[in-house]
């Protein structure tokens, strides 16, 4: 059962009613999908899309281990029998897990501290004697605690093991630590040194090698580099507000008066915040700035892999892919319609062999005698010089040549899912394969590859990893599901994503498929080993079957939807192949006639939707694209210069354009348009043709400044 203050206070964060989330939260706790519940359950959830829907699923998650955790604490300190009501109703109150740990921490079990060891010499009387701040001398009180039997020798002693007791004391109040977190949040500023004797090694670092700025204000990329910086051993980091500040907001809270107890509070406020509260904040200030950088670079990350995974498809066309190199030559692949591999071989066109003739006439044989399309061409090492010999070529037939992005294809190419689909050929032939397909479809390619490989992040190595890999699977999920999937010709990998399937579920789908033959109908996945009623509800309307004698099979509409369109054609006398390829037959439909209980308006409007465009795959056309001809490595740049390019990564300053040289350039935030932009993403795109101007080069460090603003003036 989920708990109904969890589903008020959802809605009231989310800013939705509280039925669309109780509902929602039904439907998760079900084992629904996320995209299951955007597509298919809009009325149940008041049409919720899936950000909304996840962002419930991830804060249900939240609130359910913010629940363990206090009934963890609570049974604690119910067993040391130090549970008040005050405490109890306190804990219960907490919303976050710091305002729980922050009341946990005087009931937490601690290893030996300078304030237990003061206890345990009996001087605890003392400490609660001096945070009284009356009127007394201290150091007459102290007399009475030193002890050779307990170790204490002197006045002094008695009043510094006291005052650890108290510093411990203040390090663990919790209004104390919610004023001090306050200040650190709203004032502290992270200070970066370089490391002694690193100044040589750590040249990458050198613009925070003398660096201060408040962590209000610092960007999180800025933030990661630092970090960064430091766990490399490069950089020196502190992050704190003002001492003074700091001790002043504690004083005002323990000290009390101008008494000489009040002196001995005041020495004690000061050690703890240097020795326990300071520290203790900082180590959280430094978790919180990570968590928010974190945060920050998984969503450019995110945002990125989306758009790259939705980049238009080529389609199913006949393939020659090219893997380029120099001395090791380049690698062809001649593939089929569906992606299959016919044939490979090397050819030697560029130095030191220099085979230029041989290998255009290599490529003009295969394009014949594979009837090819298309010709992709990768876009490393070499790739401009490739691209050169391709459009050289005078075909007898239209071929189109493009250059695809390889990002990641190395690693797919060594992955165990590449050597069980081609276990008889190198790295080199998988690698041209991967191009190929690419250029084909990037979505069903770039599933095979880890994600954080592909190469369109920023910091991935350096994130929360957890985190990360959640982000990123919700985005291929997201993007699987929201084309669809051909259930013939998928990969077990792009399977594997689809709603309510998994891996396992995947490979039985691709066994069932090469031993029985392909699948006849959507309603044909329930002869699948373990494949189950609800695993075909989750899945059935985000697999199209294009050779099904049912129609609807080819499109986004759900199974149980079906006798629905089957109404809409009996009311009009015609089957529903008619009614799909006739939009006058279509516009006679009243919607409001076929809401029963079950099927809204929703749902319904999206039926009409898929009748007039069946199957529809919203990912953009292909449109081919062409660098400048005359620009092939870094050296031929000049400042100045317009150039064509593709943007290949967005980041939080700004966004980098290959032009064709074999390295990206970037274009800062403040060179992407005339308006001040706060997100590059609102304005450029991941694969998004762009005119750039270059603004500067440095051939040695091989950096390239660009401008899309100056561009377009």
């Amino acid at each position: 059962m989920i708990p109904e203050h969890h589903i008020i206070q959802i809605a009231n964060e989310l800013n939705l009613l509280t039925r669309q989330v109780s509902r929602t939260a039904e439907l998760l706790k079900e084992g629904a999908t996320v995209p299951f519940i955007s597509r298919y359950r809009k009325e149940m959830t008041g049409s919720l899309d899936e950000v909304q829907v996840s962002q419930i699923r991830d804060r249900m998650n939240q609130l359910g281990e913010l629940d363990k955790r206090r009934e963890a604490i609570l049974a604690s300190i119910r067993e040391q029998e130090k549970l008040t009501p005050e405490l109890e109703k306190a804990i219960l109150a907490a919303a976050t897990m710091t305002e729980l740990e922050d009341l946990y921490l005087p009931y937490r079990p601690k290893r030996k501290t300078r304030a237990t060891m003061a206890m345990a010499k009996g001087l605890e009387p003392l400490a609660k004697l001096l945070f009284s701040q009356g009127n007394f001398d201290p150091e007459e009180k102290a007399l009475a605690f030193i002890s050779d039997e307990k170790g204490v020798e002197s006045v002094e002693e008695a009043l510094a093991g006291a005052r650890d007791i108290i510093a411990e004391w203040v390090n663990e109040d919790a209004s104390a630590r919610a004023r001090m977190r306050r200040l650190f949040e709203r004032e502290a500023a992270i200070t970066s040194r370089v490391a002694k004797g690193k100044e040589a090694d750590g040249q990458k670092y050198e613009a925070w090698f003398e660096w201060t700025e408040t962590i209000r204000k610092a960007p999180s990329h800025r933030i990661l580099a630092m970090f960064r910086g430091e766990n490399e051993g490069f950089l020196k980091l502190e992050i704190a507000p003002e001492k003074e500040m700091a001790l002043d907001l504690l004083n005002r809270q323990f000290v009390k008066g101008r008494t000489p107890a009040s002196a001995q509070v005041e020495m004690a406020v000061e050690d703890s915040y240097k020795r326990l509260l300071g520290p203790s904040m900082e180590t959280e200030i430094r978790n919180l700035l990570k968590e928010k950088a974190d945060q920050e670079a998984i969503r450019v990350f995110a945002d990125n892999l989306k758009q790259l995974l939705l980049a238009p498809p080529l389609g199913q066309k006949r393939i020659l892919a090219i893997d380029p190199g120099f001395r090791t030559g380049c690698k062809l692949v001649c593939l089929d319609r569906e992606g299959k591999l016919l044939h490979n071989e090397t050819i030697y066109p560029h130095p030191p062999a220099g085979q230029w003739k041989q290998a255009a006439a290599k490529i003009f044989s295969l394009v014949n005698a594979y009837q090819v399309e298309a010709i992709a061409v990768g876009n490393g090492t070499a790739g401009r010089e490739t691209e050169q010999l391709v459009r050289g070529i005078r075909f007898d037939r239209p071929v189109l040549a493009v250059m695809v992005n390889e990002s990641g294809a190395s690693v797919y190419s060594a992955s165990s899912v590449a050597r069980e689909e081609f276990p008889d050929y190198d790295v080199t032939v998988r690698g041209a394969v991967s191009i190929g397909r690419r250029l084909a479809d990037p979505l069903a390619e770039l599933v095979k590859i880890d994600a954080k490989s592909i190469g369109v992040g920023q910091y991935q190595h350096d994130v929360d990893q957890k985190l990360l890999k959640n982000s990123l699977d919700d985005v291929v999920v997201s993007a699987v599901n929201g084309v669809g999937v051909e259930l013939n010709t998928a990969s077990k990998e792009l399977l594997t994503y689809v709603s309510g399937v998994g891996p396992s579920l995947a490979a039985a789908i691709v066994k069932h498929r090469n031993e029985n033959g392909p699948f006849a109908s959507r309603q044909a996945l329930k002869k699948v080993a373990r494949f189950g009623e609800k695993a075909f509800e989750q899945s059935a309307g985000f697999i199209r079957v294009n050779q099904s004698v049912n129609p609807l099979d080819r499109t986004a509409v759900h199974p149980e939807s079906y006798p629905v369109v089957q109404k809409m054609a009996k009311k009009l006398g015609v089957d529903i192949q008619t009614l799909m390829q006739d939009s006058t037959l279509q516009k006679q439909i009243r919607l409001e006639d076929f809401v029963d209980d079950k099927t809204g308006l929703p749902t319904l409007k999206d039926i009409m939707q898929e009748l007039a465009r069946p199957g529809r795959d919203p990912r953009q056309k292909f449109d081919v694209f062409e660098f400048d001809s005359t620009v092939n490595s870094i050296k031929d740049l000049r400042e100045g210069m317009i150039l064509p390019g593709i943007v290949t990564n967005i980041t939080a300053f700004g966004a980098f354009v290959d032009v064709g040289v074999h390295q990206d350039g970037l274009v800062h935030i403040s060179q992407i348009a005339n308006a001040f932009v706060s997100n590059p993403h609102d304005v450029v795109k991941l694969n998004q043709k762009v005119k750039v101007k270059v603004l500067q080069v440095d051939v040695d460090r091989k950096r390239i400044t660009l401008s899309i603003k100056e561009a377009a003036e």
